[in-house]
């Protein structure tokens, strides 16, 4: 049997919810340990717990986890949901980052996707920091299927329709969860001894997703415009990186589940070498 721990974690991503067989709805968390580890949390279904464990990216939890038995990969644990606690609000962003960078520059930080993919098939990593050297564009394509499957529908309502965990409330909540109809990747850039790599990743962090209804609702079909601006000028115009995750069942496909913009520094301002990201 697993053992039990309870750790202090810094959520750094929550994936967009997907059906799941057993939870109705779940997303993927991954953060860091107060030492500096990669860790990834599921599953978590996050619009469904109470309100007083919702965390936000860039705060601290508290939770009971066990490493998960039925997916292999290192940084992969089990969240006792019950036992989430909040340790105060989200990390500042004040004075351009300092405490955030401060975390993460305790990451090991990739320049290349392919020095990235190296680790995982020579050491086992999953989750990794990349930091493109540009992006070159947003990628917007139709979905295969722009509405949820009916078994994917069955998933979502299946713990209402056997009297399960969620009350009346709750059912109406997880009825309202909307798929994305549209997939988003970011073609990037990555230099290399003054060679310049490419490569192309699906955005599957939540904020992209929560973006892109945001936009839908502010401005109907005139959504693209706004939600590109976001994406595909302001982000890269900051010191965009990339949380890099893979897929349970296909282990060498990556996604970019989280981005992190810390503001750009002025090269002519000091920085302190622990607070370099």
């Amino acid at each position: 049997m697993a053992v039990v721990r309870t750790e202090r974690i810094l959520i750094l991503c929550k994936t967009y919810p997907s059906p799941s067989e057993k939870y109705a709805e779940t997303s993927c968390v991954a953060g860091m340990t107060q030492s500096g580890e990669f860790i990834r949390l599921y599953p978590v279904p996050f619009r469904l717990i109470s309100d007083s464990q919702k965390f936000q990216k860039w705060q601290w939890i508290s939770a009971q986890i066990r490493k998960a038995h039925k997916d292999h990969r290192p940084e992969s644990y089990t969240i006792s949901v019950d036992t989430i606690t909040l340790a105060g609000k989200p990390i500042s962003t004040k004075n351009d980052w300092t405490v955030r960078r401060n975390q993460l520059s305790k990451l090991a930080l990739f320049a290349d996707f392919a020095d990235l993919e190296a680790a995982r098939k020579t050491q086992g990593w999953t989750l990794a920091l990349l930091c493109p050297a540009r992006v070159d564009r947003l990628e917007i394509t139709k979905a295969d299927s722009p509405d949820w499957t009916e078994e994917e529908l069955k998933r979502l309502v299946k713990n209402q329709i056997q009297g399960g965990l969620f009350d009346e409330q709750d059912e109406r909540d997880v009825r309202v969860l909307r798929k994305l109809p549209h997939n988003f990747h970011y073609h990037y850039e990555c230099m290399v001894d003054g060679e310049t790599r490419r490569y192309r990743h699906k955005i599957a962090d939540w904020e992209a997703g929560a973006l892109y209804w945001h936009c839908v609702d502010k401005y109907g079909d005139g959504w693209e415009t706004p939600f590109r601006q976001r994406l595909e000028t302001e982000l890269p115009a900051r010191d965009l990186h990339f949380l890099m995750g893979t897929i349970h069942r296909f282990p060498d496909q990556w996604l970019i589940i989280s981005m992190i913009y810390p503001p750009k520094i002025s090269s002519d301002r000091p920085v302190q070498s622990e607070m370099a990201f």
